[in-house]
């Protein structure tokens, strides 16, 4: 199966490294592209300049944004500008409740693969305690790379735990 190429409708800089973008498709975003800029070395040093940043215009037919001069490099194409807003978009306690779902996790499991107290699981689903970025990155990640969840998720045994020193049942 394969999954349509995202195409953007439209582009204004919003802040020194922030982009408003508008798909194709319908949605928009706001992306901050500080981290993007940060860790592509000299290549995209340029961009570190709020003047050579404003001038992002879309390129290749809505298939990039680009930056500087008509027949310049510098630019990121739609594919990866998509999955810097995906990852950035809000994820609460709607979004922790279908993770939760779409993995088939328990609240205790999901609770163990994550490294939190029941509690602080319980609490992020119910929108009491924002769910935090580091979390919010695990579970998309787990979603994405089955490997990851498969490697990490310990299944808990359903009923309440054996008494210390009791024997086991016959069933």
């Amino acid at each position: 199966m394969t999954k349509t190429l995202p195409r953007i409708a439209s582009v204004v800089r919003t802040g020194p490294t922030v982009l408003g973008v508008t798909w194709r498709d319908g949605p928009s975003d706001r992306v901050d592209l500080a981290g993007w800029i940060a860790t592509g070395g000299d290549i995209l040093a340029p961009l570190k300049d709020e003047t050579m940043f404003a001038t992002a215009r879309l390129g290749d037919f809505g298939a990039a944004v680009e930056w500087g001069p008509e027949d310049g490099d510098l630019a990121i194409d739609a594919h990866h500008l998509r999955l810097i807003a995906d990852e950035q978009r809000r994820f609460g306690h709607e979004e922790a409740a279908a993770w939760q779902a779409e993995a088939r996790l328990s609240n205790q499991e999901a609770a163990d693969f994550l490294s939190v107290s029941l509690s602080t699981w319980n609490a992020y689903k119910a929108g009491t305690n924002p769910v935090p970025a580091s979390v919010s990155m695990v579970c998309r990640a787990a979603l994405r790379d089955p490997i990851l969840l498969q490697a990490h998720y310990r299944p808990r045994k359903p009923g309440r735990p054996r008494r210390a020193g009791a024997p086991p049942s016959a069933a």
